[in-house]
Protein backbone atom coordinates (compact mmCIF):
# COMPACT_ATOMS: atom_id res chain seq x y z
CA UNK A 1 0.00 0.00 0.00
CA UNK A 2 1.57 3.49 -1.69
CA UNK A 3 2.16 6.07 1.75
CA UNK A 4 1.89 9.55 1.65
CA UNK A 5 5.00 10.60 0.51
CA UNK A 6 4.67 8.25 -2.62
CA UNK A 7 1.27 9.43 -3.19
CA UNK A 8 2.28 13.49 -3.36
CA UNK A 9 4.76 12.41 -6.29
CA UNK A 10 1.93 10.92 -7.89
CA UNK A 11 0.16 13.93 -7.25
CA UNK A 12 2.85 15.97 -8.75
CA UNK A 13 3.60 13.62 -11.80
CA UNK A 14 2.89 15.87 -14.77
CA UNK A 15 3.15 12.13 -16.69
CA UNK A 16 0.19 11.10 -15.13
CA UNK A 17 -3.20 11.96 -15.81
CA UNK A 18 -5.18 14.28 -14.26
CA UNK A 19 -7.68 11.94 -13.32
CA UNK A 20 -4.99 9.81 -11.58
CA UNK A 21 -3.18 12.66 -9.76
CA UNK A 22 -6.44 13.78 -8.53
CA UNK A 23 -7.34 9.98 -6.90
CA UNK A 24 -3.75 10.03 -5.68
CA UNK A 25 -4.49 13.21 -3.54
CA UNK A 26 -7.69 11.19 -2.29
CA UNK A 27 -5.61 8.69 -1.42
CA UNK A 28 -3.59 11.01 0.55
CA UNK A 29 -6.46 11.74 3.10
CA UNK A 30 -6.71 8.13 3.56
CA UNK A 31 -3.18 8.57 5.46
CA UNK A 32 -3.82 12.22 6.87
CA UNK A 33 -6.89 13.81 7.27
CA UNK A 34 -7.07 16.58 10.61
CA UNK A 35 -11.15 16.85 9.79
CA UNK A 36 -11.98 13.46 8.74
CA UNK A 37 -11.18 12.10 4.93
CA UNK A 38 -15.25 14.17 3.72
CA UNK A 39 -14.55 17.27 5.49
CA UNK A 40 -10.60 17.41 4.99
CA UNK A 41 -11.72 16.89 0.88
CA UNK A 42 -14.37 19.64 1.21
CA UNK A 43 -11.83 22.11 2.69
CA UNK A 44 -9.40 21.34 0.03
CA UNK A 45 -11.77 21.74 -3.04
CA UNK A 46 -13.49 25.22 -1.02
CA UNK A 47 -10.25 26.58 -0.63
CA UNK A 48 -8.49 26.04 -4.13
CA UNK A 49 -11.41 26.01 -6.03
CA UNK A 50 -11.82 22.61 -7.24
CA UNK A 51 -15.00 20.88 -8.03
CA UNK A 52 -15.76 18.22 -5.88
CA UNK A 53 -16.90 15.89 -7.98
CA UNK A 54 -14.52 17.06 -11.27
CA UNK A 55 -12.05 13.81 -12.54
CA UNK A 56 -9.53 16.46 -14.44
CA UNK A 57 -9.12 19.30 -11.70
CA UNK A 58 -6.45 22.03 -12.73
CA UNK A 59 -3.60 20.56 -11.87
CA UNK A 60 -1.89 23.69 -10.19
CA UNK A 61 -5.10 23.83 -7.80
CA UNK A 62 -4.56 19.67 -7.00
CA UNK A 63 -0.96 20.52 -6.35
CA UNK A 64 -1.83 23.39 -3.96
CA UNK A 65 -3.97 21.43 -2.12
CA UNK A 66 -1.32 19.08 -1.97
CA UNK A 67 1.02 21.36 -0.70
CA UNK A 68 -1.44 22.61 2.43
CA UNK A 69 -2.37 19.04 3.46
CA UNK A 70 1.80 18.67 3.58
CA UNK A 71 2.01 22.06 5.48
CA UNK A 72 0.11 21.03 8.22
CA UNK A 73 1.14 17.30 8.13
CA UNK A 74 4.49 18.65 9.08
CA UNK A 75 3.37 20.39 12.30
CA UNK A 76 1.39 17.57 12.99
CA UNK A 77 4.08 15.44 13.07
CA UNK A 78 6.13 17.44 14.58
CA UNK A 79 3.98 17.75 17.66
CA UNK A 80 3.55 13.84 17.65
CA UNK A 81 7.08 13.60 17.78
CA UNK A 82 7.61 16.18 20.92
CA UNK A 83 4.61 13.75 22.15
CA UNK A 84 6.20 10.55 21.98
CA UNK A 85 9.47 12.16 23.41
CA UNK A 86 7.51 13.17 26.46
CA UNK A 87 6.03 9.96 27.23
CA UNK A 88 9.31 8.24 26.66
CA UNK A 89 10.55 10.87 29.58
CA UNK A 90 7.27 10.29 31.67
CA UNK A 91 7.47 6.48 31.71
CA UNK A 92 10.95 6.94 32.51
CA UNK A 93 10.62 8.77 35.82
CA UNK A 94 7.80 6.14 36.98
CA UNK A 95 4.80 7.84 35.38
CA UNK A 96 2.75 5.34 33.79
CA UNK A 97 -0.63 6.03 33.98
CA UNK A 98 -1.42 8.16 30.29
CA UNK A 99 -3.13 11.69 31.05
CA UNK A 100 -6.83 12.37 29.60
CA UNK A 101 -5.13 14.42 26.63
CA UNK A 102 -3.16 10.73 26.24
CA UNK A 103 -6.59 9.17 25.81
CA UNK A 104 -7.46 11.33 23.63
CA UNK A 105 -4.45 11.64 21.41
CA UNK A 106 -4.45 7.35 21.19
CA UNK A 107 -7.42 7.98 18.91
CA UNK A 108 -5.96 10.58 16.52
CA UNK A 109 -2.29 8.81 16.01
CA UNK A 110 -1.30 9.68 12.85
CA UNK A 111 -3.47 12.98 12.24
CA UNK A 112 -6.86 11.26 11.28
CA UNK A 113 -9.71 13.26 12.35
CA UNK A 114 -7.44 15.67 15.28
CA UNK A 115 -9.96 18.11 14.14
CA UNK A 116 -12.75 15.90 13.00
CA UNK A 117 -15.65 17.73 11.89
CA UNK A 118 -19.06 15.79 12.50
CA UNK A 119 -20.69 17.53 9.24
CA UNK A 120 -18.14 16.97 6.05
CA UNK A 121 -19.26 20.83 4.92
CA UNK A 122 -19.10 22.67 8.13
CA UNK A 123 -15.21 23.29 8.79
CA UNK A 124 -13.25 26.02 9.76
CA UNK A 125 -11.73 28.27 6.56
CA UNK A 126 -8.53 28.77 7.84
CA UNK A 127 -5.71 26.94 6.02
CA UNK A 128 -5.13 23.30 7.91
CA UNK A 129 -1.73 23.90 9.30
CA UNK A 130 -3.15 27.03 11.24
CA UNK A 131 -5.52 24.97 12.25
CA UNK A 132 -3.61 22.55 13.54
CA UNK A 133 -1.12 24.97 15.50
CA UNK A 134 -3.82 26.63 17.38
CA UNK A 135 -5.00 23.21 18.13
CA UNK A 136 -1.63 21.93 19.45
CA UNK A 137 -1.40 25.17 21.07
CA UNK A 138 -4.50 24.91 23.86
CA UNK A 139 -3.23 20.90 24.03
CA UNK A 140 -0.34 22.51 25.87
CA UNK A 141 -1.64 25.18 27.69
CA UNK A 142 -4.08 25.15 30.33
CA UNK A 143 -8.18 24.03 29.89
CA UNK A 144 -9.91 26.95 28.20
CA UNK A 145 -13.89 28.04 28.24
CA UNK A 146 -14.22 28.27 24.09
CA UNK A 147 -12.97 26.40 20.83
CA UNK A 148 -9.37 26.54 20.40
CA UNK A 149 -9.59 26.77 16.70
CA UNK A 150 -12.52 29.71 15.94
CA UNK A 151 -12.16 31.00 19.86
CA UNK A 152 -16.06 30.45 19.59
CA UNK A 153 -18.19 29.84 22.97
CA UNK A 154 -21.49 28.01 21.57
CA UNK A 155 -19.81 24.53 22.39
CA UNK A 156 -22.82 21.68 22.47
CA UNK A 157 -23.00 18.15 23.57
CA UNK A 158 -23.53 15.65 21.20
CA UNK A 159 -24.46 12.25 21.80
CA UNK A 160 -24.76 10.63 18.42
CA UNK A 161 -21.13 11.65 16.53
CA UNK A 162 -20.75 9.07 13.36
CA UNK A 163 -16.84 8.04 14.71
CA UNK A 164 -15.04 7.48 18.40
CA UNK A 165 -15.62 8.79 20.73
CA UNK A 166 -19.01 8.60 19.63
CA UNK A 167 -20.07 11.48 21.73
CA UNK A 168 -18.33 14.85 22.90
CA UNK A 169 -18.51 18.51 22.69
CA UNK A 170 -18.71 20.30 19.20
CA UNK A 171 -18.14 23.92 17.92
CA UNK A 172 -21.46 25.24 16.18
CA UNK A 173 -19.12 28.11 14.91
CA UNK A 174 -16.79 25.88 13.02
CA UNK A 175 -17.68 22.85 13.60
CA UNK A 176 -14.99 20.82 15.00
CA UNK A 177 -14.97 18.08 17.59
CA UNK A 178 -13.79 19.83 20.55
CA UNK A 179 -11.01 18.11 22.21
CA UNK A 180 -12.35 17.51 25.80
CA UNK A 181 -8.75 18.14 27.74
CA UNK A 182 -8.68 21.59 26.11
CA UNK A 183 -11.85 22.60 27.89
CA UNK A 184 -12.70 23.32 31.38
CA UNK A 185 -15.04 20.92 33.46
CA UNK A 186 -17.26 24.00 33.84
CA UNK A 187 -16.97 24.65 29.83
CA UNK A 188 -18.09 20.78 29.22
CA UNK A 189 -20.65 20.95 31.75
CA UNK A 190 -22.54 24.10 29.75
CA UNK A 191 -22.08 22.31 27.09
CA UNK A 192 -23.96 19.10 28.18
CA UNK A 193 -26.41 21.71 29.00
CA UNK A 194 -27.04 23.31 25.48
CA UNK A 195 -27.12 19.59 24.26
CA UNK A 196 -30.02 18.78 26.48
CA UNK A 197 -32.17 22.24 25.80
CA UNK A 198 -31.67 21.18 21.87
CA UNK A 199 -32.90 17.30 22.61
CA UNK A 200 -35.62 18.81 24.88
CA UNK A 201 -36.56 21.61 21.81
CA UNK A 202 -36.89 19.11 19.11
CA UNK A 203 -38.70 16.65 21.45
Amino acid sequence: MAGFRSLARQVRDVRCDLALRRYSLRKCLERFAPYGHRATWDHLCARHSIEPEDRAPDPARLVAALEELEKARAVWLAYEESFADRRKREKHDGLRRPATIDDWHRRTWGGNGVARCERPAAHPSAPLDEVLRRLISALETEPGAGCPVCGGKHIVWRQDLANEPWFGPVCTGCGIVVPQPVLTSEAVAAAKRAGRKELASVA
